[in-house]
């Protein structure tokens, strides 16, 4: 892809000195203040003069003991945590020549955190033993998956940003299954998965800083061979370095620094995106400086997010360092995206809506039929199965409301309104889909990506938290205002880019990022592990009723017709902005309306069923393998297909492990996961 964020400002010997020491000097003083801030605040406060007291002579007194053997861990803990993940993510953006690499935007943290959990559950005498090369593990293998689905080294920011998303998504959504069918063993990982620092001794801090410090020495000591990686390829070979050999050596620094700090204080996002890009900011290029100041840096921000987390409680506790951080390194990707974004146009540019490889070429009308048959069997045949089995014989009976049909109640209360809503939600998950991997040019693209789902799970989860005396019949009203506020900021934003394809995902992801920091706190302190709240941000279908119905209808009802209507202009955006333009096509505010109906759709989905991931993603896709691009027609299959999917995982659910349910949206993520990732591997790996 031809967008690149600059980074690289030239490096001037004249103001070297200043910059040596503004980044130097303003760090460590910065983080000094910190530092005895981070001492001195928490649930006690513990005032400046009994802290250096108790640094000179400690004594035997309460406030003393707090400071040595429940601060101090937690201080240093922090300090280890940021210099390690700063490091790992200027590492990881100079191997592979992306201002957008960082532990969190390649999926490291979240493989680390799924081992972590699985480890917990399954094999904890293991995981007791060797936490940090559990922890490796998950994380070497999202790292490596999410730089080959990206093309390797033919990738560019955006697409190893959505590969690292992708992954994450994938990794997050097994990970909240586990949470879910093993709550009671899993719910003390909750607090550390939102990125928590809280130490009740030494022992976090004697098993990182061997291991931090090593990488942080070797980081350093391989500075001049960090340095030509960012001459290219070929001169840097033709200086006889061993460009693959150091690729690797940073590759797995990044890692080890990753999985430790994940094994000890859980995955904590943006820290090694934000302060390398801080101290490149300041025209440091040379990795002997670049390294000691990152690592600097990175312990200034965790420290800060630390102490800030700690003075601005609530009635819930504590906020998880985490999700403070997040709050913090997402409006910098907002503003490395807006402020230093080059080249950007209004064109999709090199995003290809390509498929693998010809379409079939099935016909248009046979398809949609035998979608349409396939959809109304599969749901009569649901309105049968479940932990009541009801003989085929008698559903039509019980449809009609006979006086003979013992299973009236069951089929009419139950299982119709559930069964209906689950095809309308499929219907606008996918139609959503169709729209806005249109708008952005991107076959990889939907709800998730420009910050819907995170948004309708925090609006629904505040209400739950924030006001639990309000009816839960407000709750999809709370999903869809967090919904359409999500995508109203990603908006806002991207329309001073002319709705670019690649500002909308990496905006999107920002947004994201806070809506998911903002869940884990909601989660983490109002105990929901397990619950009914926390299972509906996986996707359910369990328990929906006529009012769902009702919702889902008039959904569909006004904004599928809108969506019909645009498909005619979207087709003609495939020739290209500039061809558009000649043709008389509004392109932008194309493109606008086209996302403000798929986020629409979506919200209204994600009301009524939660958050189901990569339906959006899987159905408009598998279509245009079918038959090729053609705006309305996906429109058309992609709904069906998307309802008959739906319809499926709702049915299944119900009826392999009843009368305990599977929620749907797990049994999506399982079919879809591996069918997208093998997607997005052939789609990337073609255009390298």
């Amino acid at each position: 892809m031809n967008t690149a964020i600059d980074t690289n400002k030239p490096f001037s010997s004249t103001t070297s000195s200043k910059s040596i020491i503004a980044i130097f000097g303003g760090g460590i003083a910065a983080l000094v203040i910190l530092m005895f801030a981070s001492l001195c605040f928490g649930e006690a406060k513990v005032s400046v003069s009994t802290v250096i007291a108790s640094l000179q002579n400690r004594q035997d007194l309460m406030d003393h003991n707090l400071v040595w053997d429940i601060r101090m861990p937690r201080m240093i803990l922090g300090l280890l945590t940021g210099a390690g993940l700063a490091i790992a993510g200027a590492l990881l953006q100079t191997i592979t020549k992306n201002p957008l690499a960082a532990t969190d935007t390649l999926g490291i943290n979240g493989g680390a955190y799924f081992m972590v959990v699985l480890g917990t559950i399954f094999f904890p005498a293991i995981l007791h033993q060797s936490p940090f090369l559990i922890a490796v593990l998950g994380g070497t293998a999202a790292a490596m998956a999410a730089y080959i689905l990206a093309g390797g080294k033919a990738s560019s920011p955006i697409r190893l940003a959505l590969s690292g998303m992708i992954v994450s998504l994938v990794l997050g959504s097994f990970t909240n299954a586990l949470h879910i069918f093993y709550a009671y063993e899993s719910q003390s990982l909750f607090l550390w998965g939102a990125g928590s620092l809280n130490q009740l001794d030494w022992s976090g801090v004697q098993y990182a800083w061997p291991w931090t410090m090593g990488a942080v020495v070797l980081a350093f000591l391989f500075g001049k061979q960090f340095d030509v990686l960012n001459l290219d390829e070929a001169t840097a070979r033709s200086l006889g370095q061993k460009v693959d050999l150091t690729r690797f050596l940073g590759l797995a620094l990044s890692v080890l620094m990753a999985a430790v700090v994940v094994s000890v204080a859980g995955p904590i996002g943006f820290v090694g995106l934000v302060a390398p890009h801080l101290v490149r900011l300041s025209g440091l290029r040379s990795h002997r400086l670049l390294i000691p100041a990152t690592a600097l840096w990175g312990a200034v921000l965790i420290t800060g997010a630390d102490v800030l987390a700690r003075m601005v409680r609530s009635g819930m506790g504590e906020v998880p360092v985490g999700a403070v951080m997040a709050v913090i390194g997402a409006p910098w990707l907002i503003w490395l995206v807006l402020r230093k974004m080059k080249g950007i146009s209004g064109s999709a540019g090199s995003v290809s809506m390509s498929v693998l490889g010809q379409p079939m070429k099935i016909r248009y009308t046979r398809l949609a039929v035998i979608l349409l048959v396939l959809v109304i069997a599969l749901i009569l045949v649901s309105l049968t199965m479940g932990a009541t089995q009801v003989p085929i014989r008698q559903l039509w009976a019980s449809l009609i409301g006979s006086d003979s049909a013992a299973s009236y109640s069951v089929i009419i209360n139950l299982r119709l309104p559930r069964t209906l809503v689950s095809a309308g939600a499929g219907i606008a998950l996918a139609v959503s889909g169709v729209l806005i991997q249109s708008t952005v040019r991107n076959p990889l693209a939907d709800a998730s990506i420009i910050g819907i789902t995170s948004g309708a799970g925090f609006g629904a989860l505040a209400v739950l938290i924030a006001w639990p005396q309000l009816p839960i019949s407000l709750l999809p009203i709370a999903a869809i205002i967090g919904a359409v506020g999500s995508a109203a900021i990603v908006f806002a934003f991207a329309w001073r880019k002319a709705l670019n394809p690649s500002v909308l995902i990496l905006l999107g992801i920002a947004v994201s990022a806070i809506g998911a920091a903002g869940i884990q706190v909601l989660i983490v302190r109002g105990s929901l592990w397990g619950s009914t709240g926390f299972i509906w941000l996986t996707g359910t279908t369990y328990g929906r009723n006529w009012d769902q119905v009702i919702t889902i209808a008039l959904f569909l009802l006004v904004l599928l017709p809108i969506a019909w209507s645009l498909g005619r202009r979207f087709d003609l955006l495939g020739f290209g902005d500039d061809s558009s333009v000649g043709f008389g096509l509004p392109v932008r505010g194309t493109r606008l309306a086209a996302m403000a109906v798929g986020v629409l759709l979506a919200a209204g989905a994600v009301a009524c069923v939660g958050t189901i991931g990569f339906l959006g993603l899987m159905a408009p896709h598998a279509v245009r393998i079918l038959i090729g691009h053609n705006t309305r027609r996906s429109i058309v299959l992609s709904g069906l297909l998307g309802a008959l999917l739906l319809v499926l995982a709702d049915t299944v659910g119900r009826t392999v492990m009843a009368p305990k349910e599977i929620p749907s949206g797990i049994l999506i993520t399982l079919l879809g996961a591996p069918y997208f990732l093998f997607i997005m591997f052939r789609t990337f790996t073609r255009r390298a």
